[in-house]
């Protein structure tokens, strides 16, 4: 019996979730599906430049978990890229360690931590404010975890 997967920590969650050819209709495109976790791996490896041995500590996973993962989410980018096809950011087993809101009214975005309960946007004072980590079914799950450092 193997064990249950352990939760992999993102930092925050992605600004964009989606992305597809230019001129080509979505409808008429395959997609490749990419994990929350993928996304945090590729973030911290090849964005950031992270060891494999920090990233996965960063996620909260161990380095052979990690190096996995990302080999698994760099398949999936040159597919998505090689056979042009549509590419969807979400799922994963994961809790985020902090959140973006975004403003409707004025598209002022900002990183917050979970502890804070913020109800208004700083830039405008508006109250329509978009939880993206919720966008992503957390918030208060994430919430919930002890994922401080």
């Amino acid at each position: 019996m193997s064990r249950p997967e352990k939760k992999r920590i993102v930092k925050q969650p992605p600004l964009y979730c989606g992305f597809k050819p230019v001129g080509i209709p979505i409808r008429t495109l395959s997609e490749v599906n990419f994990s929350l976790d993928e996304y945090e791996a590729i973030r911290l490896a090849d964005y950031l430049g992270m060891e494999h041995s920090e990233a996965a500590i960063e996620m909260e996973i161990s380095r052979p978990t990690f190096s996995r993962l990302i080999e698994k989410a760099r398949k999936k980018i040159a597919d998505f890229i090689i056979n042009g096809k549509a590419i969807q950011i979400d799922g994963g087993n994961i809790h985020f360690r902090g959140n973006i809101l975004k403003c409707s009214t004025c598209g002022h975005m900002f990183n917050i931590t979970f502890e804070k309960n913020i109800t208004k946007c700083p830039a405008c004072d508006s109250t329509n404010l978009i939880d993206m980590a919720g966008n992503f079914g957390h918030g208060k799950c994430c919430r919930n975890e002890k994922t401080e450092k």
